[in-house]
């Protein structure tokens, strides 16, 4: 890529070198699971290592995915971790120490719960952070005198861990949808959290086990005014929105997955994606959800569709082109017309394509070959491709080996390249893996014993932010990164002359570890905008003549490129043309250096000009150039500097 000095170039560097921050579950509201960060290429990973310098030490088990926010305390990066011993954590994204913590009441043990396996109970779903207030939302279960359920839902600053006025909402005291109450002890917050036109929405279902009266709950709350809540709740009993993946979103409306019903005569919420206005507020209409025609049989077997939440995806190509992507514990996946649900309905495509229950959360990229899905089927994970068409269909893709049980996640350099499928071996192997997005090739296999973790829990998932991954386990935090190198230039930038309105070109090359930034500059002032390998300077002015010279940096060091001096000629400038007898003599201005010649056309219309045997080289003076044998009608003069 070339640098041209234009309004529109800056603006674009600008954002290229904006704030990485994973402010909530799977890196965005469509919950797609991708990340991307040139340090990622397909050569690279293959020597990922686990920072054992990195601190991460946290108090509690840990089903949350962790955020990444810049612009901490002193500029800090922060890593978020919430426990479920009802601790959250700031810690330092450099060295994992701890920059805040806090706890935020008692945890409820499992001999208080009316089932589950989750023990003690305290803060599980994903957080989300609303960088507009630097606030960060999340949802606790505490117990005040260690038989009492309670859910909570707080607001702190991110960058101190103080909590933020009128803040936290109880949601048991605040939740009502018609004659439906929220029951705090049957139910459990296991989804991820969203945030999205100023409120924040925490999804509800039951414990593990199903026991109890619950119902599934979509919950909203204004960021600004803590007392507005509103909420949703499935007619039925049961119906829990519990996949880990939580609330998705399109920017405008809200989508979940719901689980099994019971005793529903009739459709009543279960076994479904349904999709919720602002304010968590559910039409009815057949456009708003959808769910399988064989949903009480679903309901029957325990198979439902809530053990994965809806994944927002567009195939380019494709009618209709905006879908969703429902995976069940039946072994199905389902494809969904976002645009209109459909009702009680078959789906758009439905193909089996996994062994057994899937329950997780799936994550979704773009090669060149097209759109795919990856999810975790058993202890391996399986990618499938969705065909563009009329309408669109599921295809036959690679499954490979994560030991374990994690959720994937995926990297690119660049949203289309470098495409690597991640893989975590939770409750198995606790290592990462690394596969090829398009053909499940091994790319990287765990590394070595220590390179192994602790205390991870199946369905957790990883973020990756500055070319490092982080993964929350068991009373830790782990850091992984990639050999670093600092940068060396390969390709020096060389001296240009150029005449006076036109352009220049300056090429520079570098290698060491990604992402590289660059910056140009111009007698030893850095050039606004010039933050690519190469500068081009367009309609070159006499004052931008001069020493030229580029900074390439990454997190491990600088390099300074060699100067290459910008010469600018200036067109002559004829001052006198005067004819003595048979002498005609034309005077011009110089640059020191130039070679200077007179040409002539005796008319205009002359198809060249023709050049006379005298030659100058120029002083940065006047000069003189004669044509001793002029017409003696008329003649035409220009001078012509090499």
């Amino acid at each position: 890529m070339k640098t041209v000095l234009t309004v529109s170039a800056m603006a674009a560097a600008a954002a290229c070198f904006a704030q990485v921050n994973v402010t909530q579950y799977h890196n965005d509201l469509a919950r797609t699971g991708l990340y991307v960060d040139p340090a990622f290429t397909t050569n690279a990973v293959a020597g990922l290592k686990r920072d054992t310098n990195f601190n991460g030490s946290v108090i509690g088990g840990v089903y949350a995915q962790p955020l990444y926010i810049e612009g901490g305390p002193d500029g800090r990066a922060l890593i978020i971790a919430a426990t479920s011993s009802d601790n959250i954590y700031a810690l330092d994204a450099t060295n994992g120490a701890i920059v805040w913590q806090a706890n935020v009441g008692s945890p409820v043990p499992l001999s208080s719960q009316p089932c589950g396996i989750i023990n003690p109970l305290g803060i599980v779903g994903t957080p989300v952070v609303d960088l507009t207030s630097r606030s960060l939302f999340f949802d606790a279960a505490v117990t005040p005198d260690g038989t009492t359920t309670k859910h909570l839902v707080f607001s702190f600053n991110v960058d101190t861990g103080t909590t933020n006025s009128g803040w936290p909402v109880d949601v048991g005291a605040s939740a009502r949808f018609g004659n439906t109450t929220f029951q705090p002890a049957t139910h459990h917050e296991r989804g991820a959290l969203a945030f999205l036109g100023g409120s924040v929405y925490i999804p509800y279902g039951g414990h593990y086990g199903d026991c109890g009266s619950y119902h599934g709950w979509l919950v909203a709350i204004q960021g600004d005014n803590p007392s507005a809540v509103t909420a949703w709740a499935t007619a039925a009993g049961g119906g829990g929105v519990w996949a880990v993946g939580g609330v998705a979103s399109d920017g405008t409306n809200l989508f979940v997955a719901t689980g099994n019903t019971f005793g529903a005569a009739t459709w009543s919420g279960g076994e479904a994606i349904i999709r919720l206005r602002p304010g968590a507020v559910f039409s009815t209409n057949t456009a708003d959800y959808w769910a399988p025609t064989n949903w009480k049989n679903l309901d029957n077997s325990d198979l439902d569709l809530g053990g994965t939440g809806p994944l927002l995806l567009d195939v380019p190509g494709a009618t209709p082109s905006k879908l969703i992507v429902a995976l069940g514990k039946d072994a199905n996946a389902y494809l969904l017309d976002r645009s209109s649900l459909g009702g009680v309905s078959a789906p758009l495509a439905q193909k089996q394509v996994a062994s057994g229950a899937i329950i997780q959360a799936a994550a979704t990229y773009r090669t060149r070959l097209g759109t795919r899905v990856v999810f975790k089927n058993g202890t391996q994970l399986s990618s499938f491709p969705i065909t563009a068409g009329s309408p669109p269909a599921i295809g036959t893709g690679w499954t490979a080996n994560q030991n374990g049980s994690g959720s994937p996640f995926v990297t690119s350099t660049d949203g289309t390249n470098n495409l690597i499928v991640w893989g975590i071996g939770c409750e198995g192997d606790q290592k990462l893996h690394a596969f090829d997005g398009d053909t499940g090739a091994v790319l990287f296999s765990g590394g070595t014993a220590s390179d192994a973790m602790t205390g991870t829990h199946h369905m957790n998932t990883a973020i990756v932010a500055r070319g490092r991954i982080f993964v929350g386990a068991d009373n830790r935090v782990f850091a992984f990164g990639l050999p670093m190198s600092a940068p060396s230039i390969t390709t020096q930038p060389t001296n240009e002359t150029v005449i006076a309105g036109g352009g220049a070109d300056f090429q520079l090359a570098a290698s060491g570890t990604a992402p590289l930034s660059y910056q140009w500059f111009f007698n030893g002032n850095s050039l606004a905008g010039a933050t690519d390998p190469a500068l081009v300077l367009s309609n070159v002015q006499p004052g931008q003549a001069g020493p030229y010279n580029a900074v390439v940096r990454n997190t491990v060091g600088s390099a300074t490129s060699l100067v290459a001096q910008l010469t600018v000629l200036l067109p002559p400038s004829i001052s006198t043309v005067a004819l003595n007898g048979t002498t005609m003599s034309v005077s011009f201005t110089t640059l020191s250096g130039p070679h200077y010649v007179l040409e002539y056309k005796d008319t205009l219309t002359a198809p060249s000009w023709t050049v006379l045997p005298q030659s100058l080289v120029g002083t940065g003076g006047t000069l003189t150039l004669r044509d001793t044998n002029p017409p003696g009608s008329a003649r035409f003069y220009r001078i012509r500097s090499d």
